[in-house]
């Protein structure tokens, strides 16, 4: 196999038993209608085997996705990328945003202001207070288990290797250096994911016994 078809196989087993979360469950952003526009049409949807063109004509679903949806889907995005059938869809971003920082000069009628985007930028002030890209980013992708954070890994080396730019090197290389890395080595298992579940499932079990009884 090459190493893509190598990192495709992981992508596929570290994912491959995920559930759907539920259409109730599947959108994260309520501004306005298009996040529901977005995220809709993925309502009855298994990720494995969605049409590339599927998924470049809701790129955006990416951005509304809740973290379950973004969870569920996103090995869908990953595989058609690594097949080069993407044309849209650019699911690098959204796995390195807010770890990366750049700035530029906003010229006014009178002076010149430095702009800075990225990690250290803050996302609403008003609504949000302190909290950075770089907090956000964290906390949206905490969602992954430690097999999925490998396997995000290895998806982001490929198009690190195989990028044109410089800058998408960088921005690859400081979302490993500030959260992957980390991530792949130290998340909860799948298999604790698991035990948790069952656990749950039979306290429930009892809690159900005794109101009934």
């Amino acid at each position: 196999m090459t190493d893509k078809q190598a990192v495709i196989e992981q992508i596929k087993t570290a994912f491959g038993n995920n559930v759907h979360p539920g259409a109730p469950f599947l959108q994260g952003s309520f501004e306005g209608c298009e996040p529901y526009e977005e995220t809709s049409p993925f309502a009855d949807k298994d990720w494995n085997g969605l049409e590339p063109g599927f998924l470049d004509g809701h790129y955006s679903a990416l951005s509304f996705f809740s973290q379950a949806g973004f969870r569920y889907f996103l090995p869908a995005y990953m595989i058609a990328d690594l097949n080069d059938q993407l044309e849209t869809a650019d699911p690098v971003f959204h796995l390195t945003h807010g770890f990366y920082e750049f700035s530029f000069d906003y010229r006014t009628d009178t002076d010149s202001v430095t702009v800075t985007r990225g990690k250290s930028s803050f996302i609403n002030p008003r609504r949000y207070g302190a909290a950075t890209s770089y907090d956000y980013a964290r906390y949206k992708l905490s969602i992954f288990t430690r097999e999925e954070a490998e396997a995000i890994v290895a998806y982001l080396r490929v198009k690190q290797e195989a990028a044109d730019l410089d800058e998408t090197r960088e921005q690859i290389q400081a979302a490993l250096d500030l959260y992957w890395l980390e991530r792949a080595r130290g998340a909860p298992p799948a298999a604790a994911l698991e035990a948790h579940l069952r656990q749950e499932e039979k306290i429930q079990a009892v809690i159900r016994q005794k109101s009934s009884g």
